[in-house]
């Protein structure tokens, strides 16, 4: 959604415009299309999507990015004056904040029906018998 809203500020940019903004070199490669990428211009890569298979720690791992991609929201709107822009901006952060909810909501269901005490010591996507016997008590 950020790549489409540069694409909608740039797509008839002159190329004075586009000098004068510091965009040229995204240009050079890029033209206006769509390259997701940083502010810093690193490239996205899968390597950024995180799991580890275990609900505890893919959890954490979701509730950290949510919290991390509204920061960057929190950014865009502190530099940004642009109503078209910041509505879209603000509507993105507000369906962070509901996920990381939701995530937290799971976390808290799925720890309490763990052994509060033992809940790291096994998988329990994977280790299922160990999870049956933690089921029980």
């Amino acid at each position: 959604m950020i790549g489409a809203i540069i694409y909608q500020l740039t797509k008839d940019a002159t190329e004075k415009e586009i000098k004068d903004a510091g965009f040229e070199s995204y240009f050079v490669d890029h033209t206006t299309g769509v390259y997701p990428s940083s502010a810093a211009g690193v490239p996205f890569t899968a390597a950024y999507i995180q799991s580890k298979g275990d609900p505890i720690t893919d959890l954490h791992e979701n509730m950290a990015a949510e919290q991390k991609a509204r920061t960057t929201y929190d950014n865009i709107l502190r530099f940004c004056d642009d109503p078209d822009v910041k509505d879209p901006i603000r509507f993105l952060r507000e369906r962070e904040v509901v996920h990381y909810q939701r995530f937290g909501e799971n976390l808290r269901i799925l720890t309490d029906k763990l052994d509060s005490k033992n809940f790291y010591a096994f998988n329990p996507s994977f280790d299922k018998k160990c999870f049956k016997n933690q089921m029980k008590k």
